[in-house]
């Protein structure tokens, strides 16, 4: 969607992600796979006949693609631009309180904040850490924009990393991104979704339900070595209790 000069194609943009179903279907969709229309619709909570409807608007909008095999209608984000952009607007949303009622309910929640795939890199506090260390051991600098150092180059090649397709990529190497639990940002662009690649090849990470990953037991000592930081610091949260939402 171009945006234009008098501004229209932005405010139609915003248009599609006012309404919260749709805006909630973009959210499921950062994790990165392609949805039936079904799914999605249980997901939202509304009509499948009701899901048609936002999804070919987000479609003709831009925001998402998709395929169709047999009866089954896929959807999927556009791309990595539009993950950007969902999850920078979902950064700069009001913080959600923290969810009342049941133990798993909490517990998926605290899942979630600690480690998810953002489309297709990794985000939550792991995916902070992750960008914090590699800012502290000098393997990337941003004093004149994020870049890969040299030390940077070399420690992705160790890891396994394939270099010469890193720097081929179509997208910027390194990018950071606004995240939405932390605040703060991880770490995006074509080396983001590289080593969340590695990191699941290597064993270290795997998915969960929905968006959330999990650190594997030979992930925690094996990603803390690689980072330089203590393995305690990759230490999972605990829930907090549920709460009854009484006064």
């Amino acid at each position: 969607m171009s945006v234009g000069t008098d501004g229209r194609g932005m405010a139609e943009l915003a248009a599609l992600l006012a309404d919260g179903t749709r805006a909630g279907m973009c959210l499921a969709l950062l994790d990165g796979r392609a949805w039936t229309a079904g799914e999605l619709a249980r997901r939202a909570g509304v009509a499948p006949s009701t899901a048609s409807d936002h999804l070919t608007r987000l479609v003709r909008g831009g925001l998402l693609v998709e395929e169709r095999q047999g009866r089954h209608r896929y959807l999927r984000l556009a791309g990595p631009a539009v993950a950007q952009l969902i999850e920078d607007l979902a950064g700069h949303a009001p913080a959600t309180p923290t969810p009342t009622g049941s133990l798993r309910a909490a517990t998926a929640s605290a899942s979630l904040a600690y480690a998810r795939t953002c489309y297709d890199h990794l985000a939550g506090r792991l995916g902070v850490l992750m960008y914090d260390a590699l800012l502290s051991a000098g393997r990337l600098d941003r004093s004149s924009g994020l870049a890969l150092t040299p030390d940077g180059w070399a420690w992705v090649s160790g890891l396994g990393v394939p270099v010469d397709v890193l720097r081929a990529a179509r997208r910027p190497v390194v990018r950071d991104c606004l995240d939405w639990t932390e605040r703060r940002p991880h770490l995006a662009g074509a080396l983001g979704a590289a080593l969340c690649r590695r990191f699941t090849d290597l064993g270290w990470i795997s998915r969960g339900a929905g968006r959330a990953v999990r650190l594997t037991p030979t992930g925690r000592p094996g990603l803390a070595a690689a980072l330089a930081v203590p393995d305690h610091t990759l230490d999972p949260p605990v829930a907090p209790p549920p709460r009854s939402g009484r006064a």
